[in-house]
C-alpha cells in the first residue's frame, strides 16, 4: 500500500483596491513579467504581512506600487480563489480617496475602465467575482 501525499496549501492573504476616479472609472493594473499569471489584470494590491491588517497592507502597497496615498479605503468583500498552485483570500477595498497620480513604480501598466466594460479586461480569476459586485454598488449609487 502506497501511502497517500497530501499537500496543505497556504492561503495567500491579498488586499486590492478597486481605485476610483472622478468620472467613475477604476484602475487595473498588468501583471509584471516573472510575477505569477504575468500580463493578466487585476485590482492593485498585494500580500498581506505578518502582523499586518488588510488595511495597513493596502495602503502600503498602493504607496509603494502607485505612488499614491489612500484615505479612508473601505472595506467591501473578502473572497476566496483556487489556483491550480495556491488559494488567494482577496480582501477588496473601495478607494475614492486618495492623493497622488497613480503610476506604475513597479514598471507595470496600469489603465482606467469603465465598470460596465471591466469584464473584457483579460481580469485575473481571483478578481473576477468583484466585478458584478462593483456594478451592482455602482447601480445603487445612481
Amino acid at each position: 500500500m502506497v501511502p497517500l501525499r497530501i499537500r496543505l496549501v497556504d492561503i495567500v492573504q491579498v488586499a486590492a483596491g478597486a481605485l476610483f476616479d472622478l468620472t467613475g472609472r477604476v484602475l487595473i493594473a498588468q501583471r509584471i513579467p516573472g510575477k505569477h499569471l504575468a500580463g493578466r489584470w487585476e485590482f492593485p494590491g498585494g500580500k498581506i504581512a505578518t502582523g499586518e491588517s488588510a488595511t495597513q497592507a493596502l495602503m502600503r502597497e498602493l504607496q509603494e506600487e502607485l505612488g499614491v496615498v489612500v484615505h479612508d479605503p473601505l472595506c467591501f468583500k473578502t473572497l476566496r480563489h483556487q489556483y491550480s498552485d495556491r488559494c488567494i483570500e482577496l480582501t477588496l477595498f473601495i478607494v475614492e480617496r486618495f492623493e497622488g497620480v497613480p503610476q506604475g513604480l513597479d514598471g507595470q501598466a496600469l489603465k482606467w475602465v469603465r465598470l460596465e466594460v471591466l469584464h473584457k479586461a483579460d481580469i485575473l480569476e481571483a478578481d473576477r467575482p468583484f466585478i458584478k459586485s462593483l456594478q451592482q454598488r455602482a447601480a445603487l449609487a445612481i
